[in-house]
């Protein structure tokens, strides 16, 4: 498998250095407007030489470090996605280090060198170009200008040929919006329009199901696609080309999917490798599709790709209810079965650890744990298990094999009971979550038990005890709290209260059990390293064939009509990073 991505690569690099020498500059007709959500701040950074990419800071004073950072880091330098920030900045130092960039690039890679000839790649860095032509051909002389127009039309040569190779998925759909940005945009392009078109909307239903999901259950994958499609459908609505009625009902089914998926902040629930989104990715979005598709904005369903939602008041929860992704995703894949995250307004009150993956392999494996979601985990086990296989990488190989779901609305309350069978082979018991929030999403209750249901898992059950002592199996419920809550012991050690930015404040009780406040961390992208934070444990045994745990989170007072938050989050500083 490697040896055919290395020969592909290779014909890939060999197709570009045969169109770079046979490709005539081709002129720019016509430019999609910019969609893209660049970030002020983080172009700033860049113009003092700074590059915070792919959790790696790299200094470069006045140039582009396309030569810096590991393998991830210089497949997004690569991308050019970093144009999104200079073109926030937009003023004339901006423009100059984007021109530089771009410039440096072709002439060091425009022949097929380097790391970024890999269909989808090409897509996104073609996009750019593209979109951000105006900031780039502002100002820049003549020879400048026909090489860039050179490359572009060399780009679309290379996708032209290559874009159905590209690996299935996001980087396949990449490619085919960028052949498709480039017959739009590309003098004598007219007639592929039509072909492009067609070749996204393939690309694109051979990833997204039913319910509008992706099957690696990432929600910032998910997203990441929308956007994509949001771009192509807008593009073809400004030449004029009508938004096709499959290509629509696709955008529909996705935007339904990201509103379930995401919280009252805004954000979208973190898990299976997944962030909450770039900032303001995910509303421009759904703006440009309630634009295209008026009419279409519906109510988020209870669930979706896997995960059910619960919503009342001003106040989320989003728990993950399916198997891991073993198959779609065994590398990225995380043991979170029955995790849930709860947000308040703009606050988030319960969440996941996140991903690690931009911090090591340490950090990865040590994010995919149960332990570092909130759950219940058995103390050194996980509800899934690990293990090192092709290409020595960690999968997750095994997982539970039923999980159950069925909600119990009623009028005073939004509810659903869960199940998984996880722990079934290891401890020969299964763990029950019922999770009930109140009709004005002031209360969470959860009740969660563990069953021994049958007697060959009652067996297992007592070989489990027998190890012990007769003790019993240490497990512990785990509620983890973002960096910005302020969390602290109250009533004797009997209740937890949680302090959020906002002047909210929620208080954990769990009845007649010892509740800890113990070290966590919250991993996410755009950090330099993990930030540091707390979460709540609930540390019990079980004895029994059924052991059961009851708890709380209750908002100590009624929320404001208007919220605001009393202390605002100032600018990020590369010291902050």
């Amino acid at each position: 498998m490697q040896g055919e991505a290395q020969r592909i690569g290779v014909i890939d690099r060999l197709l570009a250095r045969w169109f770079a020498l046979r490709q005539a500059p081709l002129a720019l007709v016509s430019q999609p407007e910019p969609r893209m959500v660049g970030q002020f701040a983080r172009g700033q950074q860049m113009l003092a030489g700074n590059f915070l990419i792919e959790g790696e800071l790299l200094l470069s004073p006045g140039a582009i470090p396309f030569e810096q950072g590991g393998s991830a880091a210089q497949e997004a330098l690569h991308g050019f996605a970093w144009l999104d920030d200079l073109a926030a900045v937009g003023d004339a130092r901006a423009r100059k280090l984007a021109q530089a960039g771009v410039m440096a690039w072709i002439t060091r890679y425009g022949r097929g060198a380097g790391p970024g000839w890999g269909p989808g790649l090409t897509g996104r860095r073609l996009i750019r170009w593209i979109a951000h032509a105006l900031l780039l051909m502002q100002g820049m002389g003549a020879d400048d200008q026909s090489r860039l127009l050179r490359a572009m039309a060399q780009h679309a040569a290379l996708l032209s040929r290559r874009a159905g190779r590209a690996a299935p998925g996001l980087p396949r759909i990449e490619a085919h919006v960028g052949l498709l940005y480039a017959a739009l945009s590309l003098e004598a392009m007219e007639s592929r329009i039509g072909p492009a078109s067609a070749a996204v909307l393939s690309a694109a239903e051979r990833q997204i199901g039913p319910d509008g999901g992706v099957a690696t259950r990432n929600p910032e994958e998910l997203l990441q696609i929308f956007e994509l499609l949001t771009w192509a459908a807008q593009a073809l609505a400004d030449h004029d080309r009508p938004v096709g009625t499959k290509l629509g009902a696709l955008l529909d089914r996705v935007a339904l999917a990201l509103r379930a998926l995401r919280h009252a902040d805004g954000g979208l629930a973190r898990f299976h490798g997944g962030g909450r989104g770039a900032e303001g990715v995910l509303a421009a979005a759904l703006g440009v599709h309630d634009m295209l598709r008026p009419g279409q904005a519906l109510r988020p369903p209870d669930t979706t790709m896997g995960y059910a939602r619960l919503s009342a008041g001003r106040c989320t929860v989003i728990i993950d209810a399916a198997r891991p992704p073993l198959r779609a995703a065994p590398a990225r894949a995380h043991a979170a079965t029955l995790a849930f995250e709860l947000t308040s307004n703009r606050r988030a009150v319960i969440v996941s650890c996140g991903d690690g993956r931009v911090f090591g392999p340490d950090w990865h494996r040590a994010s995919r744990a149960t332990a570092s979601h909130s759950t219940l985990a058995f103390e050194g086990y996980s509800s899934a298990r690990f293990a090192t296989l092709r290409k020595a990488r960690l999968e997750l190989a095994e997982g539970p094999r039923k999980v159950g779901m069925e909600f119990r609305h009623a009028p005073h309350a939004r509810a659903v009971a869960l199940s998984h069978d996880g722990y079934l082979s290891t401890h020969g018991l299964e763990h029950l979550r019922y999770l009930d929030l109140s009709a004005d999403g002031r209360v969470l209750s959860g009740e969660d038990m563990l069953v021994a249901p049958s007697r060959t898992a009652r067996r297992r059950f007592d070989e489990v005890l027998a190890r012990t002592g007769g003790s019993g199996a240490p497990f512990a419920l785990r509620f983890h709290l973002p960096p910005e809550a302020d969390a602290s012991l109250d009533m004797n050690g009997t209740a937890i209260s949680i302090a959020l930015r906002s002047g909210e404040i929620w208080v954990f009780r769990a009845g007649g059990l010892q509740i800890a406040l113990a070290p966590s961390v919250y991993l996410e992208k755009g950090r330099l390293k993990p930030r540091p934070t707390q979460q709540i444990v609930l540390s019990s045994r079980a004895t029994g064939y059924t052991s059961r745990l009851t708890w709380n989170l209750a908002k100590a007072q009624e929320s404001p009509g208007l919220v605001r938050d009393l202390v605002q989050d100032e600018p990020l500083a590369v010291s902050d990073l």
